[in-house]
């Protein structure tokens, strides 16, 4: 498949990556979506955008060949363009959100089933138009009843959980259908926790941006505001330090490890085993009291910045750093020792929320979940740039697709990120780990893509001189939002919790 096929004026960005940007007509739009999909391609995100009254709809998608973010300004007065769910089934939830916040929708659209809506704003104030500012204020009212998919039979009752839940934990509404136990269907309502953040970026100089890209998702602060900065970075045409490109890459893997020790222990505790949570636990303390150590910050929140990083590693600090990934190193395997021989975990966790190979691909399943489903996909092995080229990263995968499937990935990710730390650390550059940003001139677009811990991080990012125009941020649980209602069908009621944990979506990313 050749990009130029696809639509004209095609742009290379000056990224690690291979990314493009192009224009397309709405004749071109689905015939582009189809030659990609018919090439084994994906969607990363789609948005839209409102550009002093002109409407674009943008989509990202993955193929052999890298990145293409392909654009589709809509003609005046055109409220609707073509629908690719059919192509790409996680289309839909993305599409309707663009519906919510630009009130452009897709042919397909479905009324009265909002997104992103929950009454906090009129029905006639679409947020990401140039006309709102963001600061209007509305009277208070109720949301609309949301027409949840009703699954009638003898037997069927529904169970309706949250949006708010025991506990500390972000706000989602699960509705299952089920008989007895068993789930015959899962329908989920998020967008509570949208926070505007698309919208104040507006608010943001394009130098400043990182900051709150780094906050969209608490705990992928590295991999978003990593891939903001390389949008940046490519609008600007500014290349960080090799040594400050090595500190991002250490940050993320550091992020990676402390994630997926946080889940094992989730994971365990969730399957009454409260000893892997004590432990896994008492080990992610450790790993996020040495990131304060070393860089001022337990989450490495705003440690990295346009131009290359805030902080840097001092020569005191490599010793303790590689002294505790040899001691996590020992602790994980010996942990995933007892997980594995452990009879009642086992049974719980095989079989359990199971997604086939064939599902995953179908429905775009993403990230670590998708690897875990046999979609043997990562950014850091397909598409690598420093350090990962040098280091040659070992991707885990697995076809089972069920929460044993996912914990084994957790543990190999880990122990993968352990020995990419390490060599980080030995191989790392001297030099600068930060240089000015060159002055903003004019209109510009530039895109990050980023392996975060969950998957594909992407940013998508247009300026006018130092003011941010746009920005989009997506979250791979755009894609595995949705799969999770598959993978919980047929499974038990009790059985929801842990098949949730063992993907860890993120309501704060998606929602934004």
């Amino acid at each position: 498949m050749q990009f130029a096929e696809l639509c004209s004026d095609l742009q290379r960005l000056p990224t690690p990556l291979p990314i493009w940007r192009g224009q397309c007509g709405a004749a071109d739009w689905l015939s582009a979506a189809c030659a990609i999909a018919e090439g084994g391609g994906r969607l990363v995100s789609l948005w839209g955008s409102d550009r002093a009254g002109q409407y674009v709809v943008a989509a990202a998608y993955a193929t052999g060949q890298g990145l293409l973010w392909l654009d589709l300004p809509l003609a005046d007065g055109q409220s609707h363009f073509p629908d690719l769910g059919g192509l790409f089934p996680c289309a839909g939830r993305m599409q309707r959100a663009v519906a919510d916040l630009l009130g452009v929708a897709c042919d397909a659209e479905e009324p009265g089933r909002p997104w992103l809506r929950h009454g906090a704003w009129a029905d006639h104030y679409f947020p990401l138009r140039h006309t709102a500012s963001g600061d209007e204020r509305f009277p208070e009212r109720a949301a609309g009843d949301y027409p949840f998919v009703r699954v009638e039979g003898e037997g069927v009752h529904e169970i309706a959980v949250g949006p708010v839940h025991a506990g500390i934990i972000e706000p989602g509404h699960f509705r299952f259908s089920v008989v007895g136990e068993k789930v015959l269907r899962l329908e989920e309502r998020l967008g509570y926790t949208h926070k505007g953040i698309d919208k104040r970026f507006e608010k943001f100089a394009a130098g400043e941006g990182h900051r709150l890209a780094g906050r969209v998702s608490g705990d992928s602060t590295v991999a978003f505001a990593w891939a903001y900065c390389m949008a940046l970075e490519a609008i600007r045409g500014t290349e960080p330090p090799p040594r400050a490109g090595w500190l991002r890459a250490l940050m993320l893997e550091r992020e990676r490890v402390a994630n997926h020790l946080g889940d094992l222990g989730a994971l365990g505790n969730d399957a009454a085993f409260a000893f892997g949570l004590a432990q896994f636990m008492r080990l992610k303390e450790d790993w996020l009291r040495l990131n304060k150590r070393l860089f001022g910050h337990r989450f490495l929140m705003d440690c990295i910045v346009p131009g290359g990083v805030a902080v840097d590693l001092e020569a005191a600090g490599i010793a303790p750093l590689l002294a505790q990934c040899n001691a996590i190193e020992k602790e994980v395997k010996t942990l995933r020792a007892i997980y594995e021989n452990h009879a009642g975990l086992q049974d719980r966790f095989i079989t359990t929320g199971r997604v086939t190979p064939q599902l995953a691909a179908q429905l775009g399943l993403t990230g670590m979940a998708g690897r875990a489903s046999g979609m043997a996909i990562d950014l850091r092995a397909g598409f690598p740039m420093a350090p990962y080229a040098d280091l040659e990263v070992h991707m885990a995968s697995h076809r089972n697709g069920d929460v044993a499937a996912r914990v084994t990935v957790r543990f190999e990710e880990i122990l993968e990120s352990l020995r990419l730390i390490r060599g980080m650390v030995v191989q790392l550059p001297a030099g600068e780990v930060k240089v000015a940003l060159a002055e903003a001139a004019g209109a510009g677009g530039g895109a990050g893509w980023v392996e975060g811990w969950r998957g594909e991080v992407f940013v998508a990012l247009e300026t006018e001189g130092e003011e941010i125009r746009r920005c989009h941020c997506h979250d791979p649980s755009w894609q595995n939002w949705p799969v999770l209602e598959h993978a919980v069908m047929g499974n038990i009621v009790p059985d929801f919790p842990l098949i949730n944990k063992s993907f860890n979506l993120s309501y704060s990313g998606h929602d934004r």
